[in-house]
């Protein structure tokens, strides 16, 4: 049986376009917010959501995600509450792929068994664990697998032909391809460096392969689009989201709608790039 990220990717290659990955961070700036924001995504053009667990430590990530990960801690999210946030989301979707995003730090303080128990009946279709290497795949990677969730690897310009099949060989639903080397929201992404990348990974893997971590504008999205099967944007919806916050960083009226305006924007620029590879 398909999963939910197989059956999306392939409707979308089959209209010959890129899958728009959105990402936003569970909580920020708080949970009923958080959950209204999670819910509009689909409608307002998201194929695949990205769920990011907020976390102390954010190592990869820059400073908009970082921010948005502590106003999310401030306001009392927990991994518990981001699975029960998905529980809730899946009552009204159960189509729409939904990943969680994070660090092994807060999985390994949970349990791992009791995590991947608890995220997949609660809707979880995959995981992405930047901090795990596959040196550590028998730590989350495999019982995940085991499990029926998909683990999605990244491989970033650094990762050459030497190492990249050892980061494909768990990797399930997609590979998520870092377009900068550094931080997300750092830099702009090199569309042409995107797609010769782009081309390197799928001599290895039939997988479809997402392009994020320096997508900001629709108009870079449609650049990215052109080559990869998915284009993911985090940094720069976390930044229309603060951007209406109040001095309290608690949300105002206008703080869905920034968010949900900006992916239909950048949906409507993904999909209108018609992909050959993709025919």
């Amino acid at each position: 049986m398909s999963t939910r990220i197989e059956t999306r990717f392939r409707a979308c290659a089959a209209e010959g376009r890129a899958a728009l990955v959105t990402f936003v961070t569970a909580g920020d700036p708080d949970h009923d917010t958080s959950l209204a924001l999670l819910k509009a995504l689909p409608a307002a053009g998201a194929d695949i959501i990205e769920l990011g667990v907020p976390f102390t430590d954010p190592m990869a990530d820059g400073p908009a995600i970082q921010a948005a990960g502590l106003r999310a801690l401030a306001a009392g999210q927990t991994l518990a509450k981001t699975l029960a946030m998905v529980k809730t989301f899946r009552e009204s979707d159960d189509t729409t792929p939904l990943v969680l995003m994070g660090y092994y730090n807060p999985v390994y303080v949970y349990g791992v068994e009791r995590f991947l128990t608890d995220a997949k009946a609660a809707g979880v279709d995959g995981l992405v664990v930047v901090d795990l290497p596959p040196e550590e795949d028998g730590e989350l990677c495999l019982p995940a697998l085991a499990a029926g969730l998909d683990f999605i690897r990244l491989a970033t310009p650094t990762t050459d032909d030497k190492r990249l099949p050892a980061v494909l060989a768990h990797t399930a639903g997609f590979v998520y391809y870092v377009s900068i080397t550094g931080i997300t929201g750092a830099a702009q992404a090199d569309p042409d460096a995107v797609g010769r990348a782009v081309a390197r990974i799928k001599r290895h893997t039939t997988l479809p392969v997402a392009v994020g971590f320096g997508v900001k504008t629709p108009e870079s999205a449609a650049a990215i689009a052109a080559n990869a099967d998915g284009v993911v944007v985090g940094s720069a919806l976390i930044d229309a989201l603060r951007a209406t916050l109040d001095a309290e960083n608690r949300a105002t009226p206008a703080t869905l709608t920034a968010v949900t305006d900006l992916v239909g924007r950048l949906a409507e620029a993904v999909r209108g790039v018609r992909r050959q590879a993709a025919e």
